[in-house]
C-alpha cells in the first residue's frame, strides 16, 4: 500500500511543474534540488523522502498530503491542531504551505503563562497582518508603541523591528495573517491619533 502511494508521488510532481509552466532548472534553482534529482522523482527513478517533498510542497504551495496523494475527504472545513509555545496557543486556520498562514494565537492573561513569553522585538523578509479578537493587544513596532483594541488591525513591514503580545488585564485573541516575502496587504500600521 504504501509503495502504491510513493508510486503516484512522481507522476503527481510532474502534472503540477506542467501545470505551473515550470522547467526542472527552474524548480531546482527555488527548492535547492539538482536537475537530475527532480528528473528521477518525475520519472520513478528516486523514491521521494520528507526532505525531498518538503521544499516540493512549499514551491508548489501545496500540503504534503496532496503531493503523496491522499484520498480526498470532499471536507472543506480545516481541523487545526492547536501548538502551544511560551503559554501562546497558535491554531492554524490555512494549509497552504509557501502561501499566505493564518493564524488565530490565544494569550493567557498576564500572570497565567506557564512559561514566559519573549519580548525582544524581532525582524524577518515579509509582513504581517493582526486583527484583534478579543483583549488589548501591545504592539511595538520601531519606535512605536500601541495598544490595540477589539476590532483594531494593524499591518506592518516585518523588516521593522516588531513585537507583540497581550496588554492585559485579561486574555487576547489575535488573527495574524504573513506571507511570503513581497506579499502585501490591506492596513498599513500607523501610530493611534491622539485623542
Amino acid at each position: 500500500m504504501a509503495e502504491d502511494v510513493l508510486d503516484g508521488v512522481g507522476p503527481r510532481l510532474r502534472e503540477l511543474r506542467r501545470r505551473r509552466r515550470v522547467t526542472l532548472a527552474q524548480l531546482s534553482a527555488a527548492t535547492g534540488i539538482s536537475v537530475s534529482t527532480l528528473s528521477r522523482l518525475e520519472s520513478g527513478g528516486r523514491k521521494p523522502t520528507l526532505e525531498l517533498l518538503l521544499p516540493l510542497a512549499r514551491v508548489h504551495q501545496v500540503t504534503l498530503d496532496e503531493l503523496v496523494g491522499a484520498p480526498p475527504t470532499g471536507d472543506p472545513r480545516v481541523h487545526p491542531q492547536p501548538v502551544v509555545r511560551h503559554g501562546v496557543t497558535h491554531l492554524p486556520l490555512t494549509r497552504r504551505p509557501g502561501g499566505l498562514q493564518a493564524y488565530k494565537m490565544i494569550f493567557p492573561a498576564p500572570g497565567e503563562a506557564t512559561a514566559p513569553y519573549p519580548h525582544e522585538p524581532q525582524t524577518h523578509e515579509g509582513y504581517e497582518w493582526l486583527y484583534v479578537l478579543n483583549g488589548r493587544a501591545r504592539l511595538i513596532l520601531g519606535e512605536h508603541d500601541l495598544v490595540l483594541g477589539a476590532g483594531e488591525a494593524a499591518e506592518f513591514d516585518t523588516r521593522t523591528p516588531h513585537w507583540f503580545g497581550n496588554a492585559g488585564p485579561g486574555s487576547l485573541e489575535v488573527l495574524s495573517l504573513f506571507g511570503p516575502q513581497g506579499e502585501r496587504l490591506h492596513v498599513r500600521a500607523r501610530p493611534r491619533r491622539a485623542g
